[in-house]
């Protein structure tokens, strides 16, 4: 007779559960560490060694509570936060919100594209304006043409690229004593250098295009699900805020764990080596090759190219969001082609047009520090427009957000204007 199979423990059947719960917060979280964050990152460990592992901790209950916010009000309105701001305050402040939004998207599209190709180069030699143009096709290619259930699939698995950050950490040589102490003795000089290696961690982690493109793809999910929204029918709301809270939690908790790895990994191998100034990711993966070995080379290398395919589509994708949410036009990933043709050219757009900010030879490092700033400066009124949105009964209904969150949401507005005014003091 042949064998059954025993049925599955209930402890797997609960970690499935899970792992199928994971949706925008995930994929969100993931996409944080594009490989412009992977540079600010290796930057931070190669410069300053394990010394600054404790703002990963830091930064994660700000990261997830707006986020959290961004995610709620996607779900309970069924609007996304551009098409929000648009109805709740005064339109001068949505369109400001969306210009800045989008221009420093297309400059960090450009960026991560010239990172990939440089990546590409790296592994197997070849014209890197050619494999950044590839890697644009390819990401709109993805968006257009791919159904939404399928391309939300493919994101969700691109999230395991971020592993490699994991493994390039288990094959290099930890002193992990130094490392914890990092991690949880926060140490901090009052210098040009510390304070600006903060403001780029702060400006790198909590960046606005991630609260669109959570709050968007809430929406697409009840839409793809054929749900309404969750504010017309408040009392069976529980279950699912539940598990946007913990996708969120998990998500942004996957993202700060990755950075440390890199951070990690690059004081580890390239500041115990004397290797201290790095621009790129491209950069940090070549100066690993002598002080690390080769798989550690290879593994940093492809994870360039994992976290870039994953982090250009969310980059294009909550720019197209934004813009059409403004103007009113039909969008979503759901959509075919035919329905929602200026949502999909504005990712066109976005994606195609940065080539050429990559083709015309600027500063990588520039280029990142001008998106930075763009963010900076966005990010602050942006967190207290949404937090605001998120306690406002006539927005939410009785679903407006807890005390702590509200709490957590202007904390995080307050910290991200202090360092909007420090950086541009500095």
């Amino acid at each position: 007779m042949a064998e059954t199979s025993s049925p599955p423990q209930p402890a797997k059947r609960q970690l499935l559960n899970i792992f199928k719960g994971l949706r925008a917060g995930l994929v969100t979280g993931a996409a944080d560490d594009d490989p412009s964050g992977i540079a600010t990152y290796s930057q931070v460990g190669a410069q300053f060694g394990f010394t600054l592992g404790w703002t990963m901790v830091l930064t994660y209950p700000l990261m997830a509570t707006v986020q959290g916010l961004s995610a709620g009000i996607g779900a309970v309105t069924g609007r996304g936060v551009a098409e929000n701001l648009r109805r709740h305050y005064p339109l001068w402040l949505a369109r400001t919100a969306v210009s800045m939004l989008f221009a420093a998207n297309f400059v960090n599209i450009g960026a991560n594209l010239g990172a990939m190709g440089a990546a590409l180069y790296l592994l197997i030699d070849g014209p890197q304006v050619l494999y950044a143009a590839l890697f644009a096709i390819l990401c709109v290619c993805l968006e257009v043409f791919v159904p939404y259930g399928r391309y939300a699939l493919l994101l969700k698995w691109l999230t395991l690229s971020l592993f490699a950050y994991v493994a390039v950490v288990l094959a290099v040589d930890i002193p992990w004593s130094e490392a914890l102490r990092g991690i949880f003795l926060p140490t901090f000089s009052l210098d040009g250098r510390h304070a600006m290696a903060l403001l780029a961690i702060l400006g790198t982690t909590i960046s606005p295009y991630l609260f669109f493109w959570q709050a968007a793809q809430e929406v697409e999910e009840l839409q793809r699900r054929q749900r309404s929204r969750l504010k017309a029918k408040p009392d069976a709301a529980a279950p699912e805020l539940a598990r946007i809270r913990l996708d969120t939690l998990i998500g942004m908790g996957f993202s700060n764990l990755v950075a440390l790895f890199i951070i990690l990994a690059t004081a580890a191998t390239l500041h115990r080596n004397g290797v201290t100034r790095i621009e790129t990711s491209a950069e940090a993966a070549e100066a690993l090759r002598p002080v690390a070995g080769e798989f550690a080379f290879i593994l940093f290398s492809a994870g360039i190219i994992g976290t870039g395919m994953l982090a250009v589509p969310v980059l294009a994708g909550s720019a197209a969001y934004a813009v059409a949410e403004l103007f009113q036009w039909p969008q979503g990933l759901n959509k075919p082609f035919r329905r929602a043709k200026a949502f999909y050219g504005i990712i066109a757009a976005a994606t195609l047009g940065s080539v050429a900010v990559f083709l015309a030879g600027l500063d990588p490092f520039l280029m990142l520090y001008w998106s930075a700033v763009i963010n900076g400066m966005l990010a602050a009124p942006l967190v207290a427009a949404i937090t605001m949105m998120a306690i406002n009964p006539r927005i939410m209904g009785q679903l407006t957000a807890p005390w702590w969150m509200a709490t957590g949401g202007g904390l995080t507005a307050i910290v991200m204007a202090a360092g909007t005014v420090a950086m541009l003091a500095l």
